[in-house]
């Protein structure tokens, strides 16, 4: 018997404590869950998340991921029920505005139309390791920039002799109370490592949203990305809280 897969990009799974939604980006199946942190809602997660396995499964497998913030023991026994194991932390750091350290750096704002291709290059270059960050593509930065957040003022780049050697691409969420100032990405190519960039592009970035008014400013950073969390510690930032991200790769079925 054969049997015929639809093409599913998007699905979402109910019970009466947890929701479970499902997105698929073209690279993985990106898992939302909502739910109780208490023992009835995990339990309703477990169900949500193992149904929503189940039906990734269903219409042709592939990588499924979950982010969830701030987990404990209970949320990681959650989501290895349902067959997705802890796969890394994500440190959300944070530290006041201003920061009031000097530094000396050409930047210049990212042009929209101009920039996009050196960015591209530069940032897949530089995120080869990363999960997420490696292989973007034009239609993913033309996604941000139609984002109302977008601003390219705060998309700060860097170059040496005509070439872009490195970037900070900050963030407003001017939701939060207060409003916070992210750095978003930053990077610098790998053909100029070795030159205190990352500082720089850090205290850059920082400044230009301490100079829009705000007063904190957070980034997130691998748990086990030693050289940047040493960086961004003798910078001032602590940690505020811990996202982990859980993952497997799902069969066809």
């Amino acid at each position: 018997m054969l049997r015929i897969l639809r093409p599913v990009t998007r699905f979402e799974i109910d019970h009466p404590q947890a929701r479970a939604r499902v997105d698929h980006n073209g690279r993985r199946w990106d898992v939302q869950l909502t739910y109780e942190r208490d023992a009835a809602g995990r339990a309703a997660g477990t169900s949500a998340l193992a149904a929503a396995v189940a039906r990734v499964r269903e219409s042709g497998g592939g990588r499924a991921h979950l982010w969830i913030s701030r987990p404990e023991e209970a949320d990681d026994r959650m989501a290895a029920a349902a067959g997705l194991p802890p796969e890394r932390d994500l440190w959300e750091l944070r530290r006041p505005l201003p920061v009031g350290e000097p530094w000396e750096l050409d930047t210049r704002p990212f042009v929209v139309g101009q920039d996009e291709a050196a960015w591209l290059e530069v940032n897949n270059r530089a995120f080869a390791w990363h999960a997420e960050q490696s292989g973007w593509t034009l239609a993913d930065v033309q996604a941000r920039e139609a984002e109302p957040w977008f601003d390219p003022a705060g998309f700060l780049l860097h170059e040496v002799d005509g070439r872009l050697a490195g970037f900070c691409w900050t963030k407003v969420h001017a939701d939060r109370d207060p409003p916070l100032g992210e750095i978003y990405v930053i990077a610098a190519d790998p053909a100029f490592h070795g030159r205190g960039l990352g500082r720089a592009l850090t205290l850059a970035g920082l400044d230009h949203l301490a100079g829009r008014g705000l007063t904190i400013g957070m980034l997130y950073v691998d748990a086990d990305n030693t050289p940047a969390t040493r960086l961004y510690a003798d910078l001032g930032f602590t940690l505020d809280h811990i996202d982990r991200a859980y993952a497997a790769d799902i069969g066809p079925g």
